[in-house]
C-alpha cells in the first residue's frame, strides 16, 4: 500500500503557513503520513469560496464566518464524529474566548481552532511610554499623526463591530432584521469618522500586515488602536523596531470588550479519500502539547490555552498573549449565516465610502441594515 499523502491550504504569512510546515514534518515522522501545504493571500483567505478549496485540498484553514455558507454546500466533514467526544471537549474547555464554539454551526462543529485573535491594540514601547486606555487618548494621538489604522475592507468593518460592541452596543449577529440600531450606528459611524479625518488616507490601503509593517519601521505612527494582532512581531529581531500589544482602548465604559473575533480553524474536506488521517492531523495540531510547543515555537499563535499561558510563549513575545487575553476573552462574535460573507463584502464598502466620502450618517446606516436584511434570505 502507498504511503498516505495529503494537501493542505492555508494563507500566506509566517504565522499561518510556518506553523503548518513545522507540523506536517512533524507529523510524517509520527504517522507516516505525508502534509503537502500551500498557502493563499490574506485578501484570498478572507474571500475566496471555500466549497472550492474542499475540491482541491483534504484539510483547509478557514474563518469562521464561513461556517454558514460551507454547512449549506456540504463542503466540510463535521468533526463531531463518535469516538471523539472527549478530545473535543477537552478542545471546547481550552479555547481561547469563543474561539471554539465560532465554528460551530447548525449544531455541528465544521472546525477547529488553531489560532486564536481580535481586533486588539499594537503599540511602539520605543515611542510611547505605554499603551492608551481611552479611545480620546487614540483621537489626541491622531492629532499628532502617530496613529495607523487598517481600513482595507473588511477591516473597516472589524472596527465598527467592535466599536459599537465595546460602546454596549453590539451589532446583530443572530438573524434579527436590523443589524444595529439607526441611532447606535450613526454613533459609531461618527467615532470612526472622527479618527479617520485625522490619519493618512493610506490607511485605507492597509490590511493589519500592512500596518503592522508601517508600525514597526517608521518613528511617528506608535499605535495601532484597533488591529488584528500578530505576535511575529512581537518577537525580537522579526522587524527593526519591537511592537507590543494591548487589549483595545475603551470607548465605552466597561473596558476593553466587544472586539471583534478573528482567528483560524482547521477543517477537513468532505471530499476527501483520507478522512481519517485528515481528522487525526487535525485534533493532533489543534492539541495542547502541540499549540504550546511546536505551533508557538514555529511562529504561530495559537488558538489553544496552553499555547496562550506558556510562560515561554510569553517571554519570547513581549508578553503577547497576557497583555490581550482579556480583549479576546471578551471578544463579539461575527454573524454566521450563508450570505454573511456577501453582506461582510457590501459593508465593508459602504462604511470605507462613508468614512471617505461622508454623506448622512443615517441614509448610510439604513442602507448597511437594508444590505443586512437582503443576506437574511438565504435562512431556513
Amino acid at each position: 500500500m502507498s504511503p498516505v499523502k495529503l494537501k493542505g491550504m492555508t494563507w500566506s504569512h509566517p504565522r499561518g503557513y510556518d506553523p503548518m510546515i513545522a507540523a506536517a514534518s512533524a507529523w510524517i515522522e509520527r504517522t507516516g503520513v505525508e502534509i503537502s501545504w500551500s498557502k493563499r493571500s490574506l485578501q484570498d483567505f478572507e474571500s475566496y469560496p471555500v466549497e472550492e478549496l474542499a475540491k482541491a485540498y483534504d484539510l483547509i484553514v478557514i474563518d469562521h464566518p464561513h461556517v454558514g455558507q460551507i454547512t449549506e454546500e456540504a463542503c466540510l466533514h463535521p468533526l463531531d464524529v463518535p469516538g471523539r467526544e472527549s478530545e473535543l471537549q477537552q478542545l471546547a474547555r481550552a479555547s481561547v474566548g469563543k474561539s471554539f464554539i465560532s465554528y460551530n454551526w447548525r449544531g455541528r462543529q465544521w472546525a477547529l481552532p488553531i489560532d486564536a485573535a481580535a481586533q486588539v491594540q499594537a503599540w511602539r514601547p520605543d515611542l510611547l511610554a505605554a499603551a492608551p486606555t481611552q479611545w480620546q487618548d487614540i483621537v489626541e494621538l491622531a492629532r499628532r499623526g502617530a496613529i495607523v489604522w487598517p481600513l482595507r475592507p473588511p477591516h473597516g468593518l472589524m472596527s465598527f463591530f467592535t466599536l459599537a460592541a465595546n460602546l454596549g452596543t453590539p451589532c446583530n449577529n443572530d438573524g434579527q432584521e436590523e443589524i444595529i440600531a439607526p441611532e447606535q450606528g450613526v454613533q459609531v459611524l461618527e467615532l470612526m469618522r472622527e479618527l479617520a479625518a485625522l490619519v493618512d488616507p493610506e490607511n485605507f490601503r492597509l490590511d493589519p500586515i500592512g500596518a503592522l509593517e508601517r508600525l514597526a519601521a517608521g518613528q511617528k505612527e506608535a499605535c495601532a488602536p484597533l488591529i488584528y494582532g500578530y505576535v511575529n512581531f512581537a518577537m525580537a529581531g522579526y522587524r527593526a523596531n519591537i511592537v507590543r500589544f494591548a487589549d483595545i482602548p475603551a470607548a465605552g465604559k466597561s473596558g476593553p470588550v466587544g472586539s471583534a473575533l478573528g482567528g483560524t480553524g482547521i477543517a477537513v474536506s468532505a471530499f476527501t479519500k483520507h478522512r481519517r488521517e485528515a481528522e487525526d492531523f487535525a485534533f493532533w495540531v489543534a492539541g495542547a502539547e502541540v499549540q504550546a510547543n511546536l505551533y508557538h515555537a514555529a511562529g504561530g499563535q495559537p488558538g489553544h490555552a496552553s499555547g496562550w499561558e506558556s510562560a515561554a510563549a510569553n517571554a519570547t513575545t513581549s508578553d503577547f498573549y497576557l497583555s490581550t487575553r482579556r480583549t479576546l476573552e471578551a471578544a463579539w462574535l461575527r454573524p454566521r449565516h450563508d450570505g454573511y460573507m456577501d453582506f461582510q463584502q457590501k459593508a465593508s464598502e459602504l462604511i470605507n465610502a462613508a468614512l471617505i466620502d461622508g454623506g448622512d450618517p443615517r441614509q448610510v446606516i439604513e442602507t448597511l441594515n437594508s444590505e443586512y436584511r437582503a443576506s437574511l434570505k438565504r435562512l431556513p
